[in-house]
């Protein structure tokens, strides 16, 4: 899944070689291995990592002692030293018992240098976890030998596998508990190396541990004579680290700043995502447009002078032989195999939002540098981690993983994340908070993606609206059940008309006689429901009329959708604000006495949200106005916005 410093914190942020120094300074390799330490809650993840840098003295010897002095201060219980707390967060988190953030640890051996994610094993901070493992090259999935395999131990080894570790280390913790028994040991690393194997993972290793006592994290223990495999540190020390596909794959480039300091430098800031960017390379510049655009690498700038090339991982400003029209968020490619570029795709979905996956509620989704507009079709299956069966589902709730077809606003450069987790990626937003809310990886872009394209036509709006003489408009009428809204439209339609003005009125219930009448009345149905209203209201204001569109569409962020589907100036909300109970007083079909008796779920106003306009056009307050006046101002205020 994409990943930036905005979003989630850079490892220098959290205890990295910026703080603790280079390796360079302390003698240790350039190679490194970025794993994730992850399982259920009070599996003792913070325990063995604080163990295993207590034990092999690996972090370095100045912030160790300072470390290990600030344990015994905060956390020793009776002068015994509390390992945890060598890697644990902030004193709140201390002060809470539990680790609700991701923390990262820096530490090094002769061979290899290691950043480590200690992420919160609770089911809520699954984002967190997601976090951690979308940078991880391996990770460390601890079981608790006295509970077994729970489901947020599946949960966790099922993120791995789609977010593409494939080198899994288990360790079976608090085997001290159960005696130091081989056969539970054996029973556990059975049950998990068959469940690995139906998610894909080959490269399974598993370790006894009891990471309170020290057992089998750098040096075997004779409490498990009976295990000879690799000891933790073993297993981190021997893991395979390349990318080879990334390494050796074509050029890949994302431009992530446009930098001129000057007119006579144009050059393009961002990071090598794979292969190897060369002076004199031809590349290609996507998205782009309908024809191909190429130029050739004039330079590779760095802040130590130009380079010749630049490897994968590699941060650098490339100047380009020609002057072209390059954003944040473009790529530049290798010309002879660039990447597809698509609008819609098969995805893998981690949802972590409070709220449920809607379909066809309106998000967006940052992918690589480039955030867009995004919606998501009804799942095609959840996954059940506990079985891995895949279950029918309309929505998906908060930590829920599921399948379903994604749609962007625009095209983007993709890759299938098997082959490139940058381009391969996207993180979904929540439109009105920025809130991160799910998480996604592309297998496949859509058919219609390629095969789908707008016809141009020769009549157009202009020419439409010319002959009708008056612009097109969508009126949007909002309010509870009951509030007058068909009534107010009613009258605004009829006057309309008596002007020469040509209209049409879409109202709630006679669009659930036809186009609507599969849709039902849960949240998922009413964003269903006003989206393809949404949409319809659209083509008709393309046709050059003015709708009326009369539904009680309960959730600000469609509402939204209808107004950006239409331009500026061509969209009028009218918020028929009628209390709860004058509109309940007045019930003229019945509705809300069936909700109170409990006959009719889902019933707006009464156990379902309604979000009032917070800046509508026009506020029509019907406890002072008759519907014959509201009538006449929600036409002055057509007039004044220049519709007729």
């Amino acid at each position: 899944m994409p990943r930036t410093p905005a979003q989630h914190g850079t490892p220098a942020q959290h205890g990295t070689p910026a703080q603790h120094g280079t390796p360079a300074q302390h003698g240790t390799p350039a190679e490194l291995l970025r794993f994730i330490t992850c399982g259920s809650v009070d599996d003792g993840k913070s325990t063995l990592i604080g163990r295993l840098l207590h034990d092999s003295r690996l972090l370095y010897a100045d912030q160790l002692d300072a470390l290990v002095a600030d344990s015994k201060r905060v956390g020793g219980r009776g002068g015994e030293l509390d390992y945890a707390l060598l890697v644990d967060g902030l004193a709140a988190e201390r002060e809470q018992g539990i680790t609700i953030d991701v923390a990262y640890r820096f530490f090094a051996t002769e061979r290899r240098r290691f950043i480590v994610a200690d992420t919160p094993g609770h089911e809520q901070y699954t984002r967190n976890m997601v976090t951690g493992a979308s940078t991880a090259q391996a990770a460390v999935i601890l079981v608790d030998a006295t509970q077994g395999l729970l489901t947020q131990t599946r949960r966790h080894l099922h993120l791995v596998s789609m977010l593409g570790v494939r080198h899994v280390l288990l360790a079976v913790n608090k085997l001290d508990l159960v005696g130091y028994s081989r056969e539970v040991f054996e029973a556990l690393a059975d049950e998990f190396a068959g469940l690995a194997k139906e998610l894909t993972i080959d490269d399974v290793t598993a370790v006894p541990v009891a990471a309170v006592h020290g057992v089998n994290l750098v040096a075997r223990s004779a409490h498990t004579p009976w295990y000879t495999g690799p000891t933790v540190l073993d297993w981190l020390g021997a893991v395979p680290v390349d990318d080879d596909a990334a390494a050796t794959g074509p050029a890949r480039f994302l431009v992530q700043w446009v930098n001129r300091p000057s007119a006579e430098f144009r050059g393009y800031s961002g990071r090598v995502l794979a292969g190897v960017l060369r002076t004199g390379d031809r590349v290609r510049v996507l998205p782009g447009a309908a024809e191909a655009i190429e130029s050739t690498v004039r330079r590779i700038v760095t802040m130590d002078g130009d380079l010749a090339e630049a490897e994968v991982g590699r941060s650098v400003t490339v100047l380009l032989a020609d002057e072209l029209d390059v954003s944040r968020g473009d790529v530049l490619a290798a010309a002879e195999a660039p990447p597809d570029v698509a609008d819609a795709f098969q995805a893998r979905l981690v949802w972590l939002g409070a709220d449920e996956l809607l379909p066809g509620r309106r998000y967006l989704a940052k992918i690589g540098a480039r955030t867009v507009g995004f919606t998501c079709d009804q799942p095609k299956y959840r996954v059940e981690v506990d079985s891995l069966r895949r279950a029918p589902a309309k929505v998906l709730r908060g930590n829920e993983i599921g399948v379903a077809n994604v749609h962007l606003d625009v095209a983007v450069p993709y890759e299938p994340y098997r082959t490139s987790r940058d381009l391969g990626s996207f993180i979904v937003l929540d439109r009105l908070t920025n809130a991160t809310v799910g998480a996604g990886m592309i297998d496949f872009a859509l058919r219609r993606s390629a095969n789908v394209r707008w016809q141009q036509l020769t009549v157009g709006k202009p020419a439409r609206a010319a002959l009708n003489g008056h612009r097109p408009c969508v009126v949007w009428f909002t309010g509870l059940s009951g509030a007058g809204k068909s009534t107010v439209a009613d009258l605004v339609e009829k006057a309309l008309h008596a002007a020469g003005r040509r209209t049409f009125i879409l109202d709630g219930d006679n669009v659930r006689h036809g186009l609507n009448k599969d849709l039902g009345f849960t949240d998922a149905d009413r964003v269903e429901n006003i989206r393809r209203i949404a949409e319809v209201a659209s083509l008709m204001v393309q046709a050059g009329l003015i709708v009326l569109v009369s539904f009680i569409s309960p959730f600000r962020a469609e509402r939204e959708l209808a107004r950006n589907l239409v331009e500026p100036g061509e969209f009028c909300e009218v918020f028929v604000d009628t209390p709860l109970a004058v509109a309940e007083g007045r019930d003229p079909k019945g509705l809300y006495a069936k909700a109170r008796r409990g006959e009719l779920a889902n019933f707006t106003g009464i156990d379902s949200p309604y979000e009032p306009p917070e800046q509508p056009e026009i506020r029509l307050d019907t406890t002072t106005l008759s519907p014959v006046d509201a009538a006449s101002a929600v036409v002055e205020r057509l007039a004044e916005m220049g519709i007729i």
